[in-house]
């Protein structure tokens, strides 16, 4: 059981470190594929993700995580049951994608970039509500 405020700090770890990931293979991709139109390409999907995926679900989490009060919480309810669903879904269709060749590397490149970005961006903001709640309510992890 651990208090709320690390569960904040549990979903910044979580999520830096799937964005980082994705972030990284995008960018190895990148290195054959570099022009204006595809660094366009994975700003356009950075913003989709950020604005209609992650910036929601950085939001709508710590509200929830908020709203358990002052009791301690098991570990993993940083997220709920349909976050964990869709995580899963998309790290197997990420693997697939890539173990069967289903999409071309520039593909890969752009994309991953792209979702990296917006995902890194998630677990930055996850630490961030982390360290305001620390701040605020000057107690620990």
């Amino acid at each position: 059981m651990v208090k709320n405020n690390t569960l904040l700090l549990i979903a910044c770890l979580v999520w830096t470190a799937a964005g980082f990931n994705i972030l990284r293979i995008g960018i190895i991709e990148y290195a054959s594929y570099v022009s204006v139109i595809n660094f366009l390409l994975s700003a356009a999907v950075f913003l989709v993700f950020w604005l209609f995926v992650f910036g929601r679900l950085v939001k709508k989490h710590t509200v929830r995580i908020d709203g358990y009060g002052g009791n301690k919480q098991l570990f993993i309810k940083f997220f709920d049951v349909k976050s964990f669903i869709i995580m899963a879904v998309m790290m197997a269709g990420g693997i697939l994608l890539r173990t069967l060749h289903l999409a071309p590397n520039v593909f890969i490149a752009v994309f991953y970039t792209g979702l990296g970005a917006a995902l890194l961006l998630a677990g930055v903001m996850f630490g961030k509500n982390f360290f305001v709640r620390i701040r605020k309510s000057g107690s620990s992890v």
